[in-house]
């Protein structure tokens, strides 16, 4: 994953048994295997991902977390593109160490998240703190998850429009949102969204709420729309929260006043599903707590 301006793009791969030796020197987590990352900067340069300000890893045994971040905040005209790809028995849990930050971009134009992440036969969790929208800001987002037969993943995206503790909405600002789960070309959730200040205030909209957000989990039953449902009961009373199971994806949905309150919602989500999912407890990645 990792930060573009312009033509800079960037990759995280999280490798199975079968996949080439890693080069230890590329890791941006020394002792952390496997894992291939880098930045590449135009057509020629390439740097180790911890050399551009961000880092990146993966899950090894269940102990290790790996974490993306673009450093700074998303200014008009700014472009990041974020790929991961996870092989074949191998697992990843990606995060960022704080919320992203779009500024205002109306005069420099808007900014465009663009993410794509696949799986083959491994897991991955797609766990991102939320990001903020600052009044005024434009901006495109795309997260497309698509997922192989064997695949397994937990995921969410979380957003909040304006500064809430400062009574400031979207205002001139305007969001495009996609959201889209694949398993073998096959779309099991395709959700698109056009955000702007009315749509934020009206009934029909977001009723006046300032966060949002989506959770996603495959392969998903009963037992784990059960425990995701149980999970969203004891959420904050200022959050509404809806949990569905449909073609064994369990989606939840949330909005409220902050984001804060609605991930920690989500992360009890996760903890809830992910011993019967992934069959894992689920432990807080470290970098959460620094």
């Amino acid at each position: 994953t990792g930060w573009s301006g312009g033509d800079t793009g960037t990759t995280v791969m999280a490798v199975g048994d079968d996949d080439p030796p890693v080069d230890p020197e590329a890791l941006a987590v020394p002792g952390v295997l496997p894992v291939v990352c880098g930045t590449t900067i135009g057509s020629a340069h390439s740097v180790p991902v911890a050399h551009s300000g961000m880092v990146a890893g993966v899950v090894v045994g269940g102990h290790d977390t790996g974490e993306l971040h673009p450093p700074g905040g998303v200014a008009g005209g700014d472009v990041l593109d974020i790929e991961a790809h996870v092989g074949p028995d191998a697992h990843a849990l990606l995060t960022t160490p704080a919320a992203g930050k779009f500024y205002r971009s109306e005069a420099a134009g808007g900014a465009r998240l663009a993410q794509s992440l696949r799986v083959e036969a491994g897991v991955l969790e797609w766990l991102p703190q939320e990001n903020i929208f600052y009044p005024g800001a434009t901006a495109r987002l795309s997260c497309v998850v698509r997922l192989s037969s064997g695949a397994r993943f937990i995921g969410w995206e979380i957003s909040c429009l304006g500064l809430p503790a400062h009574g400031l909405t979207l205002q001139s600002g305007a969001l495009r949102q996609n959201v889209e789960l694949w398993r073998d070309g096959r779309p099991l959730l395709l959700e698109h969204l056009m955000l702007d200040e009315a749509c934020q205030a009206a009934a029909w909209g977001l009723a006046g709420h300032a966060a949002m957000g989506t959770c996603m989990a495959y392969p998903a039953g009963a037992r784990e729309l059960a425990a995701a449902r149980a999970a969203a009961a004891t959420a904050c009373a200022r959050l509404t929260v809806a949990c569905t199971l449909v073609d064994e994806v369990l989606i939840c949905r949330a909005v409220g006043g902050r984001a804060d309150q609605l991930r920690l919602a989500f992360i009890d989500v996760w903890r809830a599903v992910r011993p019967s999912l992934l069959g894992r407890e689920a432990a807080l990645p470290r970098i959460w707590t620094t």
